[in-house]
């Protein structure tokens, strides 16, 4: 139906309006002479002009209405394109507990998961990634985006110191699934990073591991840390060099990590070291990858040249009856 056409420019058809106009000044200057203009050749050249020329001059006009329509690039809508993509929707919950500065990660864990979760953005260029930072207190730094250059800028800013001293994961968790829950990806994931065992919060990271299963969403868990000996630097002596202290609560609860990730239907890792929590993470980016219809533009049936070819057909028609016309005249 008409109604369902569309104008790529309607202002173009202003040239079609120019170029009938210019048509009609030169077509009613047939059979003329450019000779000094008196009062009898006045009423000679009136005397050449034949209803003969209305016709064409009406087709002429229906030809130009034609070209101006063209101009304007008259389409219709008959569809969408559709592409297989993936996209996965992946929270990282991130531990920032003060636990995070021990140094058996150089520069400690804390940056080392930092340097890694941004190794793992530029391993997935279609997904949605959203950052939830914890320590006592939970805070979403960055909600789920495509914009992955945000979302690494984002990274510079998960820091220690004002979110609390406690490990608060069920609460972390909730809050990731609560952001997953309205996601149209049909894959979500959290990655929870952490190197402690869960000690604050309103709900049980077992029951925040059953609400994600409720909600189709996987929970990996990454146990960062291995060394029982590892230390926290606090500040530093007399002679200028770091102290440190035994980590506050102890290392971290790895049965309780498996038990999220089985209960929610993920896998459970632990890294001991950078690279293995560099390995740990590219084996979570290609897990369960999965390709989703994504509607596309609107494709349109090009109907320029229809009307083009039409307006260009009756010009040579018109052409035709011009040059007999103009015999006529002679």
């Amino acid at each position: 139906m008409t109604s369902d056409w569309t104008l790529l420019d309607p202002y173009q058809g202003l040239w079609a309006i120019a170029g009938l106009l210019f048509w009609v000044i030169d077509y009613f200057r047939i059979g003329k002479k450019v000779e000094l203009v008196l009062p009898p050749s006045f009423d000679k050249s009136l005397g050449r002009f034949s209803f003969k020329k209305v016709p064409v001059l009406l087709i002429a006009v229906i030809a130009w209405t034609f070209i101006g329509f063209a101009l304007m690039g008259p389409r219709k809508p008959i569809g969408r394109s559709n592409a297989q993509k993936e996209i996965n929707d992946i929270y990282f919950v991130v531990d920032v507990s003060r636990s995070m500065l021990a140094e058996d990660f150089p520069p400690n864990r804390l940056e080392a998961a930092k340097n890694n979760i941004r190794k793992f953005i530029e391993l997935s260029p279609v997904d949605r990634i959203g950052i939830v930072m914890f320590a006592d207190k939970v805070f979403t730094l960055m909600p789920a985006t495509p914009d992955l250059e945000l979302v690494k800028q984002s990274v510079d800013q998960i820091r220690i110191g004002f979110l609390g001293s406690g490990t608060n994961i069920g609460d972390a968790l909730g809050l990731a699934i609560a952001r997953s829950k309205s996601s149209i990806a049909e894959n979500k994931s959290i990655v929870l990073l952490t190197d402690g065992a869960s000690n604050v919060g309103l709900i049980s990271p077992q029951e925040a591991a059953q609400k994600a299963k409720d909600n189709g969403i996987k929970i990996h868990t990454i146990g960062i840390g291995g060394d029982p000996n590892a230390k926290l630097p606090n500040g530093r002596n007399v002679f200028g060099r770091k102290r440190y202290v035994k980590i506050p609560g102890g290392s971290m609860d790895f049965k309780a990590l498996e038990e999220l990730s089985e209960i929610s239907g993920g896998e459970s890792f632990v890294a001991g070291n950078s690279d293995a929590l560099n390995e740990v993470l590219d084996a979570i980016n290609k897990l369960e990858r999965k390709k989703v219809e994504i509607t596309g533009r609107i494709v349109y049936k090009e109907l320029y040249l229809l009307y083009l070819s039409i307006g260009i057909g009756l010009l040579v028609i018109v052409e035709i009856f011009r040059k007999l016309l103009l015999r006529e005249a002679q």
